[in-house]
């Protein structure tokens, strides 16, 4: 058993720790391929995160090769000529502290790859670049029992959250992404997913192309004063 008085900066937490800090939302990926072996790590160890009655309600599809290709194009297709019909509402909007780091990530972001701030079809151009799955090699789309409801959906953010850490333990970038989510109506017919699995999201990974320039920035974490509320 391990000493409860070690620096927390060493082991197991100090490891957690860096792969938390070195996880970022990768925009633009290497065509290069994950081998099929290490995706399967990487779900096998996303498992292990906890859900409520061990229901495990996540279920994923996963592309490799001509099948990202194919998906990405019916995708990009369906973002321009579809109206979105996400499984899950969005939310209803962002105020306060949420719409400021929702606007400073955007700003961020334009930016790093040159969109000039008010230039709306640039913004567009880039926006649309989830729909081309940032050029990622894979993608996984995330699905959850309809029945189990918005607990069902919160199981499988834990598997999301697990999923991209596991992948940046082998040294593999993703981005989990809800705007793929936006056309399930699609995802449904492209995929054969039933009526009983709800679309949560996309997540797109591969090797990170560490010269695009949308790589090139972090967001900040709310400091634990806005977080924790300690009652002694």
């Amino acid at each position: 058993m391990s000493d409860p008085q070690t620096n927390p900066s060493d082991g197991d937490f100090g490891t957690l720790s860096s792969l938390l800090h070195d996880r970022h939302s990768c925009r633009g990926f290497l065509p290069d391929p994950v081998p099929d072996a290490h995706i399967s790590r990487i779900v096998e160890a996303a498992q292990r995160v906890p859900s409520w009655c061990n229901a495990q309600p996540w279920q994923v599809i996963i592309t490799s090769g001509t099948e990202t290709d194919r998906f990405r194009d019916m995708l990009y297709a369906a973002a321009v000529t579809e109206t979105p019909e996400p499984d899950l509402d969005w939310p209803k909007r962002y105020t306060g502290v949420y719409q400021s780091r929702r606007r400073t990530c955007g700003l961020q972001l334009y930016d790093a790859v040159g969109v000039e701030r008010g230039d709306r079809a640039a913004s567009g151009q880039q926006m649309l670049e989830n729909y081309r799955l940032f050029g990622a090699p894979h993608v996984a789309i995330i699905t959850s029992d309809r029945d189990l409801g918005p607990y069902g959906a919160m199981d499988c953010g834990g598997f999301i959250a697990a999923f991209t850490l596991a992948a940046q333990a082998l040294g593999i970038a993703s981005i989990p992404q809800a705007a793929v989510a936006a056309f399930a109506s699609s995802l449904r017919d492209h995929f054969d997913i039933p009526n009983n699995r709800l679309i949560l999201c996309a997540i797109s990974f591969g090797y990170e192309d560490i010269d695009h320039p949308a790589n090139r920035f972090r967001t900040e974490r709310a400091p634990l004063s806005e977080v924790i509320d300690w009652r002694k």
